[in-house]
């Protein structure tokens, strides 16, 4: 790795004002070095961990995969002209994906490898397995205390030999160009109920190294005389409704998978519908804090607010975002132009064929109940699944109306749209072990046969709440959108 080391002035100033933060965001002086700062926690720490391995499925649930620009899931923003380029001799390794957005990584021998998924780059003495999930940062935001701002995305990194684990590469969202100088990079790491920050070993122009202390929650800190600068990304979103009109969602977001995997959540648990609109990301000038910007629509479309102040949006809970009503579904521009310089950072132009697919199949659905308010398939797949069977178990719901436990055959219908993905599917979204699926593929030859059972297995766990809407929250954006209008179809039935 080319890195660039803390110099020896800097080191000193890093290693005076280390620091140990406490959940209500109050800071303290620290007494003695990192060392013994860690050593008097050393019997809070075994604590810290086995209690990290029983969390709650709250803190389970903001442990999220990485966010991806194409099918293979590798980060595909290009290499930024003002950053330093790297050369570093190091192997690219592919993790396994656990439930939960987990990933684990088997490296045999001595060596620095790098996660083609999360850009994490970890340095081992031997054989190791690691563990490691996406977090939020919002989630620990009483513990980042200013002039401390995020650097990029928050990590749970767990080894079974942590000794053999000596550093930690943490990828980083800003451009350093020419004014890393006047940068301090720490990490956050969290303990318990509070966290320390503790000092970088070095920094290169993509990256922040750790050397590891203990295994918890660990991401990059910066403190900047300068203003950052960011590596930027767009994101968009189109609502999916029945108003003639569209409406859109503009996200302007840094390179960091820990706001961009908050941003997909966000969206994801909206009371409306959105489709993702596919388009190049990339900002092609870089965003500042404090900058203002302007979204710009040909032709002229309600757009609101019309001018943003750019900040790192990291920490907060509820992301901010721009919205964009175009009259006539037909092509448009959309440019976000840097208001000092008039500059374009971000363009793209959209077409009605980016999402008229999505919204084809939506009217046909509709068009085959004649109904807008329940949403039905069509009637061959109503009859297959016996969705009107007077025999049908109920659930209690809150508002008192009854609402439907899936069948026998509606889990044999939803089985026969599973993919040839339906053991991720089932381990990921459905929270099945590999021995269950083993189990049952000892027992039954036939694949739809297995998935049948494995979907049985998850309606007679989950008992009065084995409904075709829970089902359909538990696969999330993991089933195919005919799944998706199936599900739909059985929660409106009867």
């Amino acid at each position: 790795m080319s890195e660039r080391g803390q110099e020896p002035d800097r080191a000193e100033s890093l290693s005076s004002d280390e620091k140990e933060v406490t959940s209500s965001g109050t800071e303290g002086e620290g007494e003695g070095s990192t060392e013994e700062h860690l050593a008097g926690e050393a019997s809070s720490e075994s604590s810290s961990s086995s209690s990290s391995e029983e969390e709650s499925d709250e803190e389970q649930e903001e442990k999220e995969s990485p966010p991806s620009c194409n099918e293979s899931g590798e980060n595909c923003l290009p290499p930024c002209e003002h950053c330093r380029n790297e050369n570093d001799q190091k192997e690219e390794v592919t993790p396994r994906r656990l439930a939960g957005g987990q990933f684990v990584l088997q490296l045999d021998a001595e060596g620095t490898y790098q996660c083609s998924l999360t850009g994490l780059i970890f340095e081992v003495t031997g054989c190791v397995k690691i563990t490691y999930s996406l977090l939020s940062w919002s989630k620990y935001a009483s513990l980042v205390a200013k002039p401390w701002i995020v650097g990029g995305p928050l990590f749970d990194v767990r080894c079974d030999s942590a000794p053999a684990l000596t550093s930690i590469q943490f990828p980083h969202s800003l451009c350093l160009g020419d004014h890393g100088a006047g940068m301090a990079f720490k990490v956050l790491h969290v303990k318990g109920e509070g966290a320390a920050i503790e000092p970088s070993a070095a920094y290169s122009a993509s990256h922040v190294r750790w050397v590891v202390s203990s295994l918890s929650p660990v991401g990059p800190l910066i403190q900047s005389q300068e203003p950052v600068q960011y590596h930027g990304a767009v994101i968009l979103y189109k609502a999916v409704d029945e108003h003639p009109s569209l409406s859109f969602r503009v996200y302007v977001a840094t390179n960091n998978d820990s706001f961009i995997k908050d941003i997909s959540k966000a969206v994801k648990h909206s009371n409306k519908k959105f489709v993702k609109i596919d388009k190049p990301p990339v900002c092609q000038k870089l965003l500042q804090n404090g900058k203002r910007y302007r979204l710009v629509c040909e032709p002229e479309a309600e757009i609101t607010p019309e001018e943003i102040e750019f900040v790192d949006g990291s920490l907060l809970k509820l992301k901010s975002y721009i919205e964009v009503y175009v009259e006539k579904p037909d092509e448009f521009t959309l440019s976000l132009v840097e208001l000092d310089s008039d500059a374009t950072v971000w363009k793209a132009k959209l077409r009605e064929r980016d999402w008229i697919h999505y919204d084809q199949n939506k009217n046909e659905q509709k068009r085959s109940t004649g109904s807008v308010k329940k949403r039905k398939p069509a009637p061959s797949i109503l009859e297959e699944g016996g969705l009107c069977s007077k025999k049908q178990k109920t659930g209690g719901t809150a508002d008192g109306i009854g609402t439907k436990i899936l069948t026998d055959q509606q889990l044999m219908v939803v089985a026969k749209q599973l993919g040839r993905q339906w053991k991720e599917i089932a381990i990921e979204c459905l929270e099945m072990e590999m021995k269950n699926i083993e189990e049952i593929q000892g027992m039954e030859d036939e694949v739809n046969m297995q998935k049948f059972l494995v979907l049985r297995k998850w309606r007679d766990r989950q008992q009065s709440n084995g409904t075709a809407e829970a089902l359909q929250r538990s696969l999330g954006d993991k089933g195919s959108y005919e799944l998706e209008l199936m599900l739909q179809g059985f929660s409106a039935q009867c």
